[in-house]
């Protein structure tokens, strides 16, 4: 039975419709944020990275990452207008949280280096947070749930 083993709440600086999670040792991503990402896609996996597409253009969310012993169930309650998995290479067992212009300084800690992570991330608000941001900067509208265990 999966476990949870540990959780955070963060906010995250939205720009230009995107973020991204990456290794936070900048050093070992051959590609970092926002070099190479892909402006369509909910969820793009790159090497030690992933870009997640958010629904408004500037904004600020809220993220919740949730750190389990093994796949959690996939009961997680909420109005999930996005979701998406995928797997991420984390050698520090520690992820930035990067924005347009780098990392924010804000990191997820993972607790187990030298894993490759299954990652689940699902949001809600997108629909709001897009129509919102036309004509303010909203906050907390967007919310996301992360969820990582470990791969295999």
């Amino acid at each position: 039975m999966a476990k949870l083993l540990s959780r955070q709440e963060l906010e995250v600086e939205v720009e230009f419709n995107s973020f991204a999670l990456q290794e936070a040792d900048d050093n070992l991503v051959p590609s970092p944020f926002p070099k190479n990402s892909e402006a369509s896609a909910f969820l793009s996996v790159h090497e030690r990275r992933v870009d997640i597409k958010s629904g408004g253009h500037t904004h600020t969310a809220i993220l919740t990452a949730e750190v389990w012993s093994a796949a959690p169930g996939n009961e997680a309650k909420g109005d999930w207008e996005a979701e998406a998995e995928g797997e991420i290479e984390c050698p520090s067992g520690e992820l930035a949280v990067c924005e347009m212009r780098g990392n924010s300084g804000t990191y997820i800690e993972l607790g187990i280096p030298q894993t490759l992570w299954r990652i689940r991330i699902r949001c809600s608000g997108r629909e709001a947070a897009y129509r919102l941001a036309q004509i303010d900067v909203p906050s907390g509208i967007e919310r996301y749930l992360v969820q990582f265990w470990p791969a295999g």
